[in-house]
């Protein structure tokens, strides 16, 4: 009880800091109509999680993280970052793919990459560049909010080789001294360098300020513009010639940053990322390979089921006379139109929902997860507001995701996921009636666990009055609805512990075999718990040899003392 209260203060203590850093912002800020875009302004007073993002970033001090704010609010109105869309960039930087996101690492992080070797300085695009950055960063904040980033330096081919083929070798020499505030070289000092074959220092001032302000913006874009953005960034294979620069990035990270900074080496990139998601060329199995367009995105499919298309027991016959030819439909198999149940949930019943036994729709939700929040869109409202949690036991392998229409006209929605041949989703395929709720149930296959990597994607579109909202009009609905009318929400996986035994296993080595989730022993959860015994029972045995050739050097040390001490007084004598 005495946690629980402490925790309720420490809440209450975070509420009226987030309170008190609108009220200050308002006061002592918005004083110029002008000087914020009023949609970052609106947002602020409305978004709780924002602004505990700015405080939480620094520290809680409410004078600090009203001047980030402030900086983030002047930069995203300065680069239009309610109004920057593709066609805003131009075309040819998407399509070097210097930039782009694609994959996760093993916490279930997307992973931002930055491939150092299609960069190249260039004072006249420089400022498109940096649009081109924020345009993915807010592109995925708008996608997933609250969720951080991973971001990945690719340096291959970045080093010597990159640079040495350029001409212009002896002026980036001459440039970098005056940047430095140094005595500029003369050309004949140049040349000497030159001729003595010291190609490398022009080479290493290169690098020095070839990105140094680029680099900047980005470490800004994380410091101060995305607050809490940034889970780790991970420079990869980095040439030794690039460590003096790299030192002075160092200086602009602040304290919380510079604990996310990991250098790797190809053999310890698996560390950060699996190998499914890593290019071959750093040892993984992943074959992507970017290409514009379109924008790379995750690979949202229609989910289905070991044993054939979801049908629910109400479409059973009717769907036993339809054909299996129509157009677009056999793209959708497994999304089967299920005719939506006018159920009103008040806020008590929502958390507390009991089930009928006599109703048959209502039994599909049983043992499923209740949602506890809620994301609120224009069409839909969405149970839960940002992930689904899955774990081993029987009671965390069925979730349930709950959609309220909102809207004042029937809306059609969809769901796919990243992982089909994981997930069961009933109904997949389907519309809500207004101020309607539909029950989803998404569930695991026998199988199958969940991972942190696995994503929802909950697809909404207001349809007309009196369409139908059978499969084939559904799936004709798809076809024509415009992108720019559709509302999409996604859906991370969050693991509970259970499903992580390596990992949340107690020290003690004592009954390693328990019951499965019908009773019986988890034959592979076992031998992992073995496994895991066996290897901290190996670093003990490891720590007692250490310790133990510790002791046998120092007595052998105490006892030469001796001997040299007794032969001393000997010889004295």
């Amino acid at each position: 009880m005495a946690e629980v209260g402490q925790l309720e203060s420490e809440q209450d203590i975070i509420e009226k800091k987030i309170e008190e850093t609108k009220q200050k912002f308002k006061n002592d800020y918005v004083q110029e109509s002008d000087k914020y875009d009023s949609r970052d302004v609106d947002r602020l007073q409305k978004d709780d999680a924002l602004v505990e993002a700015y405080l939480t970033w620094r520290q809680y001090s409410v004078d600090d993280a009203l001047k980030m704010i402030d900086d983030s609010f002047l930069w995203r109105k300065e680069f239009g970052l309610n109004d920057l869309t593709e066609s805003s960039i131009p075309k040819w930087m998407f399509e070097t793919g210097a930039v782009f996101l694609h994959g996760y690492d093993k916490e279930g992080n997307k992973l931002f990459w930055f491939k150092v070797k299609l960069h190249t300085k260039d004072a006249k695009t420089i400022m498109d560049k940096k649009k081109y950055v924020a345009f993915w960063l807010e592109r995925y904040a708008k996608r997933e909010p609250g969720m951080p980033l991973t971001v990945v330096f690719d340096m291959a081919d970045s080093g010597i080789s990159n640079i040495e083929t350029q001409d212009r070798w002896h002026w980036f020499v001459w440039r970098t001294r005056a940047h430095t505030k140094r005595k500029p070289l003369s050309f004949q000092a140049v040349r000497s360098y030159r001729s003595q074959g010291l190609i490398w220092r022009a080479t290493l001032y290169n690098l020095l300020i070839k990105d140094m302000d680029f680099v900047k913006y980005i470490i800004n874009c994380f410091k101060v513009y995305y607050p809490k953005f940034l889970s780790k960034m991970i420079i990869v294979d980095m040439p030794w010639i690039m460590n003096a620069a790299w030192k002075i990035v160092k200086t602009w990270l602040g304290p919380e940053a510079i604990s996310k900074l990991k250098f790797a080496s190809k053999n310890e990139i698996q560390t950060f990322i699996d190998p499914e998601y890593l290019p071959l060329h750093m040892g993984g199995m992943d074959p992507f390979k970017y290409s514009y367009p379109p924008l790379p995105d995750d690979d949202f499919q229609t989910p289905t089921c070991e044993n054939g298309p979801i049908v629910s027991e109400d479409d059973n016959e009717s769907k036993e006379g339809e054909s299996e030819g129509k157009e677009l439909e056999s793209s959708f198999s497994s999304e089967v139109a299920v005719k939506p149940k006018k159920v009103y949930f008040s806020e008590e019943s929502l958390s507390s929902l009991k089930l009928d036994d006599n109703d048959k729709g209502d039994c599909r939700t049983k043992g499923a997860r209740k949602p506890l929040t809620t994301f609120k869109g224009p069409l839909l409202n969405v149970s839960p507001a940002e992930e689904l949690s899955f774990g081993t036991k029987e009671s965390e392998r069925k979730c349930l995701i709950i959609l309220d229409n909102v809207s004042k006209n029937q809306v059609a929605f969809k769901v796919r996921t990243t992982a089909p041949e994981k997930y069961r989703v009933k109904p997949s395929n389907s519309s809500c009636e207004p101020g309607a709720s539909v029950d989803i149930v998404v569930s695991l296959h026998g199988g199958y666990q969940a991972s942190l990597q696995d994503r929802f994607l909950v697809m909404a579109a207001e349809m007309e009055q009196n369409a139908g909202a059978g499969s084939p009009e559904l799936a004709q609905f798809w076809k024509d609805v415009p992108k720019t009318k559709i509302m999409d929400h996604r859906l991370r996986c969050h693991v509970l512990e259970s499903t992580k035994p390596i990992l949340s296993y107690p020290s003690g080595c004592d009954n390693p075999v328990e019951g499965g989730a019908n009773g019986h022993p988890d034959l592979h959860t076992t031998l992992m718990r073995v496994m895991v015994c066996n290897a901290r029972l190996e670093q003990k045995l490891d720590q007692c040899l250490w310790v133990q050739q510790v002791l046998i050097g120092l007595v052998l040390v105490v006892m030469m003392f001796s001997f040299l001490t007794l032969y001393h007084l000997s010889g004295a004598s």
